[in-house]
């Protein structure tokens, strides 16, 4: 009997936990399981790659996202911010989503982790805004 009790209390703290993360509104389990399932799928939409060719100061970035207003002059300016110059970019828009490839030219202080952090901050924030 103390067994099923603490099944339940368990599984009631997890779906307490994966309410707060998803920010679900419902209180009824399977709406929790459906919101928790809807956020992990547009997490996957996000995604942002940083990568450095070779030894080079050059950067390759690729970024896929939900499509939202302005979101390239948002992603343009970070850029220009952070004193990175746009060598050559290729921009996919369709109806739902966003896609491009760019390659930039660094200077030696630029970290390709703090590029990183910066798109995807910069996209969730946009995405938060416009939706």
């Amino acid at each position: 009997m103390g067994c099923k009790m603490q099944r339940r209390m368990a599984v009631r703290r997890k779906l307490r936990i994966l309410r707060t993360l998803t920010k679900s509104k419902s209180v009824k389990k399977r709406s929790i399981v459906m919101d928790a399932s809807l956020y992990l799928y547009k997490l996957r939409l996000q995604e942002v790659k940083v990568e450095k060719v070779g030894g080079t100061e050059y950067i390759v970035v690729k970024v896929r996202c939900k499509k939202s207003e302005e979101l390239l002059v948002s992603i343009l300016e970070a850029f220009e911010e952070m004193n990175v110059n746009v060598v050559e970019a290729k921009l996919t828009n369709s109806t739902h989503l966003f896609r491009m490839e760019a390659i930039l030219h660094a200077h030696h202080d630029t970290d390709a982790t703090i590029l990183h952090q910066a798109i995807l901050t910069l996209i969730q924030t946009q995405t938060q805004t416009h939706t």
